[in-house]
């Protein structure tokens, strides 16, 4: 195989896959079964992907249709986005793996496999681009295939927090559209490296700063950042399990590598005041959504609420600019994304063994007591969300606040760090009121619920991560670096 055909393996074999489950809707056992293969199969592409960039030591890049870029679409491969497609399938396997263990009634409709795997495709597609509009094209196909599956949830609000999501992502779209357009107009091309290329050499262009800001607002939207959150706990904590676990982990990070992209490769000119944007951002969703977790009275919202705050970390990371703040933005970013999957499942878990199908805390108090697998696995899963050791949440935390204090950004260490304590306080709640307290009817608690087996998988990935950090902390170091010399993507993509 050619090695640029690599780039397209974690697009076309969720995207094909999806339409053959399509086809094998009256074979349900047949189709749930294929689903977890074709997306296994999607996360081997994205480990051979990976290992391809970092053998070569430069992007893989496949110019779709042969043609020449910035003519054609082109795919890459470099290091950011190989790393963020490995946590993306990762994190979808054990998805479907819960998937096939929940006793939602949504997980056995005929398109939930289907719309699964088309999520999937459209979140690969959308960080393996090179350029924006096909960039917007998979941002739509996540969009639509999110939707769907939170408005078949089995919970009532279902249908309200898809139309939340959607008309969201509409505007979203809508600021997408209008920044293309703008660019185009101003430099005559989408091709992201060209486009570096055209701003770097023509910074001046009228039309430059209303793109900017319009993507700014794009990402955020998407990443659900302080003050643009407000769809997202109604959003996830309506979405069937095994959607919002993809949702709040995975899919908000679309939003964070679109400020990976903005900050040093499309934008380097403006990146020092984008950078400040996302620095005062960042701090106050830190505040705010720990502040709103540790108030909240549902399991799931307070979940929500906590990425809030995570993704405020990794914005800060990503404000600090530096490679040191760059490379503990994408562990974070990694680590986040597999600690908050397990949660929401163990989460999942308990409200399956709840008397009523219900996240509130005054229904699933006491529910985890007899779960004694569940009960570990979320202590753990708090500890890293908390980055506490010996789970990786501490590597990616100890290597934000190392680079911190390397840019003598003290007065900011101090404000983070002690936002940062409200993790453990809402963790700890929630776990005193879920796993130790006394259920108020224990009769009604049932005996049979979700399956552990993908938090097992997760939980034990995060803790195997936190003993052994040094391969993710050397791929995410290295591909600091490489972002931080954007000529590289540039020449990979355009030749010379």
């Amino acid at each position: 195989m050619n090695p640029s055909h690599l780039v397209l393996l974690p697009i076309l074999i969720p995207l094909t896959g999806g339409v053959a489950a399509l086809l094998l809707r009256g074979l349900p056992r047949l189709q749930r079964c294929w689903s977890l293969g074709v997306m296994t199969a999607a996360m081997a592409g994205s480990i051979a992907l990976f290992a391809e960039v970092w053998e070569k030591g430069r992007p893989v890049v496949c110019r779709v249709g042969g043609w020449p870029a910035p003519f054609g679409i082109v795919l890459v491969g470099d290091g950011l986005s190989a790393l963020f497609v490995v946590m993306t399938f990762i994190v979808m396997v054990t998805g479907v793996i819960y998937a096939l263990g929940s006793r939602d009634a949504v997980v056995r409709y005929p398109a939930f496999h289907p719309l699964f795997l088309s999520l999937a495709a459209g979140l690969a597609g959308a960080i393996l681009t090179g350029d924006l509009f096909t960039m917007y094209v998979f941002a739509e196909l996540l969009v639509i295939s999110g939707t769907m599956l939170t408005a078949a949830s089995d919970d009532p609000f279902g249908v309200e927090a898809a139309y939340k999501y959607y008309y969201m992502s509409l505007t979203a779209s809508f600021f997408m559209l209008l920044a293309v357009g703008c660019l185009y107009a101003a430099y005559g091309t989408l091709n992201m490296a060209d486009l570096a290329r055209r701003v770097g050499a023509d910074p001046s262009q009228p039309l430059l700063l209303p793109a900017v800001g319009l993507l700014i607002a794009v990402f955020m939207i998407k990443s659900a950042v302080f003050p643009f959150h407000f769809w997202q706990p109604d959003f996830h904590s309506a979405a069937p399990t095994a959607v919002s676990a993809m949702l709040s982990s995975v899919v908000v990070k679309f939003g964070v590598y679109g400020f990976f992209r903005l900050t040093t490769l499309l934008f380097v000119v403006h990146a020092p005041a984008i950078r400040s944007i996302l620095m005062v951002l960042g701090t106050l969703g830190i505040l705010f959504g720990g502040l709103s977790a540790a108030g909240t009275h549902n399991l799931k919202r307070m979940l929500a609420y906590s990425t809030i705050a995570q993704v405020g970390f990794i914005l800060v990371g990503i404000g600090w600019g530096s490679p040191p703040a760059l490379a503990a933005a994408m562990i974070f970013a990694v680590n986040h994304s597999m600690i908050k999957a397990a949660m929401l499942m163990l989460a999942g878990v308990v409200v399956s063994h709840a008397p009523v199908k219900s996240a509130a805390f005054n229904v699933i108090d006491g529910v985890g007591r007899p779960l004694s697998g569940a009960k570990l696995l979320f202590f753990l899963g708090g500890m890293g969300l908390a980055g506490i050791p010996p789970t990786n949440g501490f590597i990616g935390k100890m290597l934000l606040f190392r680079s911190g204090a390397a840019g003598d950004r003290f007065g900011m260490l101090v404000i983070i760090g002690a936002a940062g304590t409200l993790t453990l306080v809402y963790i700890m709640r929630a776990f005193q009121r879920v796993f130790w307290t006394p259920a108020a009817e224990e009769g009604l608690i049932k005996p049979v619920g979700d399956s552990l087996l993908a938090p097992v998988l997760l939980i034990g990935l995060v803790v195997l991560l936190g003993l052994w950090a040094e391969p993710l902390v050397r791929s995410a170091s290295e591909a600091a670096q490489w972002m931080t010399t954007p000529l590289t993507y540039v020449q990979a993509v355009l030749g010379g």
